[in-house]
């Protein structure tokens, strides 16, 4: 067993059915059941009790029961005490090692959020927040001693807890609060939810209907692992035009769509129109600038210049930074606990984590905030989109994905790299974006161009990502050319 195949930078991913060819199964039950001894394990060197208290809850996939089932199962034989949530959202397993009433001292989703059906995986937490890469790296070292042993301790135990009723009530207090008018502050407001068959459809019935919304016409709210209808994903193409025709064919005032484990969304105003990726950002970091005037708003490293117009004349500082949720929301608490005051970390993925909720990336949070705002707007005959609608957008944006054919994939990704970077001197009309801290981003300023590009590594596929946006019609195509004849004697790279 290569157990340094199953992390995935902060998470565990890996093949948990069988069904695709060439993709062998290597998160089975009984690995499962050892890597609840080693999470054990680990938390008893971080925290030093005996008896460790542990929150386990899972996805839709159809692999998800029995690996949550094992996991428990594996964490009781350690001796700890374990709660079953059942079906759960990633955000709430991070609420419960916080929660007044009974804290866990860990918990794990069982979840590989938009992965294909076969795929699975597991996200650890404690009070701090989801576990780093190293800390995985050392749960993984400890687990090859549990591998294949038996026995059973005494004083572990499993119950069964409802837990995602108290979330959900955390969120409806949440709403009303903000919004600050009556107990059903959502009434005669229309908003569709699109869960994509995966943990997200409470949203409708156990938190917009006790505040008075209009679901109806809601769809994939029933948990369903073969994700039949379209994968449950804000950044999937026909995910997006499915919520998007739903808001059109029910005249809804609002559209909401999750991932699988509702740690990350987007939304969809009343025309029909997806607010996701840079115009998310925008929507959101308005808010927040509102609330925090001078906010440094960290974002990934894909994001348009225009984004970064919207944010400056708004008074906030935009730090793009790097891919990878986990990398903008350690940036945005670094950044923090140096004195440069951030509230909002986020990816153009969806991934939105807050710092007045503890810079937990969660979906639904992020939507309940934005309905907020939503219910505020609708008093003075506004909407949301209203709040963004000098935010720039480019006229043209495409990603072509490099696939790397060779072994040593880091070590050439970084060569093609250095030679882009060290080629942009001799192009006309390009210049080095700084600071930059992922990758080569290029402005192109030529009049037919007028736009930028980024190339950078994968995070951990051997893949190298092109970005390119521009603003005038056709200058996509002309920044490609030239990037494709910059590259061409890299024959590793594939398109």
């Amino acid at each position: 067993m290569d157990w340094k195949k199953l992390q995935n930078g902060s998470d565990i991913r890996g093949i948990a059915l069988e069904g695709v060819e060439g993709e062998g199964v290597n998160l089975t039950a009984e690995v499962a059941r050892t890597l609840a001894r080693a999470f054990a394990t680990w938390l008893t060197g971080r925290n030093g009790k005996k008896k460790q208290t542990i929150a386990v809850g899972c996805d839709s996939r159809l692999s998800s029961p029995a690996l949550a089932k094992a996991f428990a199962e594996g964490a009781a034989t350690a001796g700890c005490k374990v709660l079953d949530f059942g079906m759960a959202s990633t955000p709430a397993m991070f609420v419960s090692t916080i929660d007044e009433g009974q804290p866990a001292d860990g918990a794990v989703m069982i979840t590989a959020s938009h992965l294909p059906w076969n795929r699975n995986g597991l996200k650890f937490f404690t009070a701090a927040g989801g576990l780093d890469k190293g800390d995985i790296q050392k749960m993984l070292e400890l687990a090859p001693q549990f591998h294949e042993t038996t026995g059973k301790q005494e004083g572990g135990s499993i119950e069964r807890t409802d837990f995602m009723q108290k979330y959900c009530e955390f969120l409806v207090d949440y709403i009303r609060r903000g919004t600050g008018i009556g107990p059903q502050p959502l009434k005669g407001m229309k908003i569709i939810v699109d869960a994509g068959n995966g943990a997200g459809g409470f949203f409708a019935n156990k938190v917009l209907e006790p505040l008075g919304a209009d679901t109806a016409g809601s769809q994939f709210l029933n948990p369903d692992g073969r994700f039949p209808n379209h994968i449950p994903n804000p950044e999937n193409k026909e995910a997006m035009a499915s919520v998007c025709k739903a808001v059109q064919n029910n005249r809804a005032d609002l559209g909401i769509i999750f991932d699988t484990d509702v740690d990350r969304s987007a939304i969809v105003d009343r025309s029909g129109s997806p607010i996701n990726r840079n115009a998310l950002i925008a929507l959101i970091a308005a808010i927040i600038l509102r609330e925090h005037p001078g906010s440094t708003i960290i974002t990934d490293s894909v994001t348009s210049d225009g984004l970064a117009e919207f944010i400056s004349r708004r008074q906030g500082r935009h730090h793009r930074f790097r891919r990878g949720y986990k990398n903008v929301i350690n940036e945005a608490i670094r950044l923090n606990n140096s004195g440069e005051e951030s509230w909002l970390a986020i990816e153009t993925s969806g991934h939105a984590a807050l710092r007045e909720n503890h810079f937990l990336d969660d979906g639904a949070y992020l939507v309940a905030k934005l309905i907020i705002e939503a219910a505020r707007l609708r008093v003075e005959d506004k909407e949301l989109q209203d709040l963004i609608a000098d935010l720039r957008q480019p006229r043209e944006s495409k990603e072509i994905r490099f696939g790397i054919g060779n072994a040593d994939f880091k070590g050439y990704g970084q060569t093609v790299l250095d030679h882009l970077k060290g080629s942009c001197t001799t192009q006309p009309d390009w210049q080095l974006v700084s600071p930059n801290y992922e990758g080569v981003r290029i402005a192109c300023t030529s009049p037919d161009e007028r736009g930028w590009l980024l190339l950078r590594q994968s995070l951990h596929d051997p893949v190298l990502p092109l970005n390119i946006e521009s603003d005038v019609d056709g200058g996509v195509a002309r920044i490609e050319h030239r990037v494709m004849k910059l590259l061409a004697e890299f024959r590793d790279l594939k398109r």
